[in-house]
């Protein structure tokens, strides 16, 4: 029985999907895709459960390129027009939801507004991103029992983006691919309006940044070839 073009392209574009370094290689373009499709070839069987031909399988990592490079338009306007700014020495309180943990942030919100970067809340929990300088006043807020997670030595990351952004999907996935694609755990991340806020180990401040910047000045370039182009 044969196995359909389009089984087996979806098949390499699931274990592309699932391994970052395939997909980085695709990206920029440094990838040997007779090597990599005899990698992946034992999965693509697996998940078929049948053989494959290798020539099959290279014919859909050339495929799936275009699914790994820079976004193209709007999502590439809207990051070439995107800059960046860095908090550094941030700390991260998460304590359990209830109607007196909310009234306790409400409160330290209006006494230091200037200090909190976000307050992002669930359905069960509550988590403050501030200054580490008000680490042990956020502390002293909850009872011990209240709190679910402590994280200091963090800096947040901060993207402010168009407006357009709002309502443009695969802008956020853009920026976390490229922290991904770099090993970098994003420790917290909450959208508010036009900003993406990541938070990021301080040790992982330097590569992070370079990372993001390094997006969006390939989407300027690209702009601008693209201008150039249109005359």
């Amino acid at each position: 029985m044969l196995v359909t073009g389009r089984s087996i392209t979806n098949a390499v574009k699931e274990v592309v999907n699932n391994d970052l370094s395939f997909q980085d290689s695709l990206a920029r373009d440094y990838c040997n895709i007779s090597a990599l499709a005899r990698i992946i070839k034992p999965q693509v069987d697996k998940m078929l459960s049948k053989s494959t031909s290798i020539e099959s399988i290279i014919t859909a990592l050339k495929r799936s390129r275009k699914d790994y490079d820079i976004p193209e338009r709007p999502i590439a306007s809207i990051l070439a027009g995107s800059t960046i700014s860095v908090r550094t020495d941030v700390a991260k309180v998460s304590a359990e939801k209830s109607k007196k943990t909310v009234d306790k942030v409400a409160k330290a919100l209006t006494q230091n507004v200037d200090n909190f970067i976000s307050v992002s809340e669930s359905i069960l929990s509550i988590t403050l991103v501030f200054d580490d300088v008000l680490l042990d006043d956020v502390k002293a807020m909850f009872s011990p029992d209240d709190v679910l997670e402590v994280e200091d030595d963090l800096a947040a990351i901060i993207v402010h983006s168009p407006e357009e952004i709002i309502k443009t999907p695969g802008c956020a996935i853009a920026f976390y691919n490229q922290l991904a694609r770099r090993h970098i755990n994003i420790e917290d991340t909450v959208s508010c309006y036009t900003d993406t806020i990541m938070l990021v180990k301080m040790g992982d401040i330097g590569k992070a940044f370079n990372a993001l910047t390094d997006l969006i000045s390939n989407s300027r370039k690209m702009r601008a070839t693209r201008k150039h182009r249109l005359g």
